[in-house]
């Protein structure tokens, strides 16, 4: 790392890396090359175990195309340093590469999409600054879901995992089966690896380890808040599958991270309230699937967004580490 410091500043390769694993890191709020490259890795096995390489490069094309982009339109320098033109485009290009079909024109989507995510982060930074709130994945959540929207007006774009119809069977009632401790472990692993899109294991331990890296509190929360999620989905009923698949925790472990440990000093008033945050996405997360089922959308992490403002505005007697007016800032962000 002291090598990769000393360079940092006089090779523009080593200077860009930099800033993309900063990028690719600040999708779990932090500011640390090395998470970042464990993050990366994380990507890529899963991406590997899963046979689909392409998530992978779409990842690595994003981050790059973005942090170009940044470039290009002469972003404030500290931001762009900090990689935080990055992790939106990071998320665009996985989800891109994961819901629709292979094709050459998905290559030409991912690159389209990570461009604009740029555009899209700087225009929220300029909406919510009068309210002090941070962007947070917002840019994201809004040009995958336009993307994705549109893929049913091109005949050259078809979505390989999103419901064929433009809507989908009306809702149905589902079974809660009684989640054993395998099913309780699987779970947990799976809403950390969700994050990045992939219910992998293994990427889940590097995705805590590279927590650990930059912030051993951002991990414990992280943990914490998967396992929250778990046993609060599993408590009020969702359907088994989801949740040990992960796809009602991701946005809760994002959640977790964001009010314990990133806009709120970490204590045990503050863990009380992030808990109280956490467990209240998977009402959301549930609330959200439910209302993007006509649409046959992802509800991606809006709903880690959408509770993270609620429990930011509000400014209660808990003491913050900074103001909220980025997405994700220095410090273990």
């Amino acid at each position: 790392m002291n090598w990769w410091k000393n360079h940092r500043g006089s090779s523009t390769p080593v200077w860009f890396a930099d800033v993309c694993l900063r990028g690719i890191a600040q999708v779990m709020l932090q500011n640390n090359p090395l998470t970042g490259a464990l993050f990366l890795a994380a990507i890529a096995w899963a991406s590997f175990a899963s046979d689909a390489y392409r998530l992978a490069i779409a990842a690595i094309l994003a981050v790059i195309v973005a942090t170009l982009t940044a470039q290009w339109l002469r972003v404030d320098p500290d931001e762009l340093e900090s990689g935080l033109y990055g992790y939106n485009a990071t998320l665009v290009g996985l989800t891109l590469a994961t819901f629709l079909a292979p094709g050459a024109l998905l290559w030409f989507y991912v690159v389209f999409g990570a461009i604009v995510s740029v555009i899209a982060t700087l225009a929220t930074f300029n909406v919510l600054k009068p309210w002090g709130l941070p962007a947070l994945t917002s840019p994201f959540v809004l040009v995958a879901w336009l993307m994705l929207l549109a893929t049913y007006g091109f005949a050259g774009l078809s979505g390989e995992s999103l419901p064929s119809g433009a809507v989908v069977g009306a809702y149905q009632a589902y079974h809660n089966d009684p989640l054993d401790i395998f099913g309780f472990i699987q779970g947990f692993f799976k809403s950390i690896s969700q994050v990045f899109l992939k219910a992998d294991g293994i990427a889940a331990v590097l995705l805590v380890a590279g927590l650990l890296v930059s912030s051993p509190a951002a991990a414990a929360f992280a943990v914490g808040g998967a396992i929250l999620a778990v046993a609060t989905a599993h408590l009020l009923g969702a359907e088994s599958q989801l949740i040990t698949g992960g796809l009602l925790g991701f946005s809760p472990v994002l959640t977790a991270i964001t009010l314990g440990t990133v806009f709120y000093k970490p204590s045990p008033r503050v863990a009380a309230y992030a808990a109280l945050g956490t467990a209240f996405t998977v009402v959301a997360q549930a609330a959200t699937n439910m209302a993007l089922t006509p649409l046959a959308i992802p509800a991606l992490t809006a709903p880690f967004v959408l509770v993270s403002w609620m429990f930011l505005l509000p400014r209660p007697c808990l003491e913050t580490t900074r103001p909220a007016k980025t997405p994700h800032e220095e410090g273990g962000a």
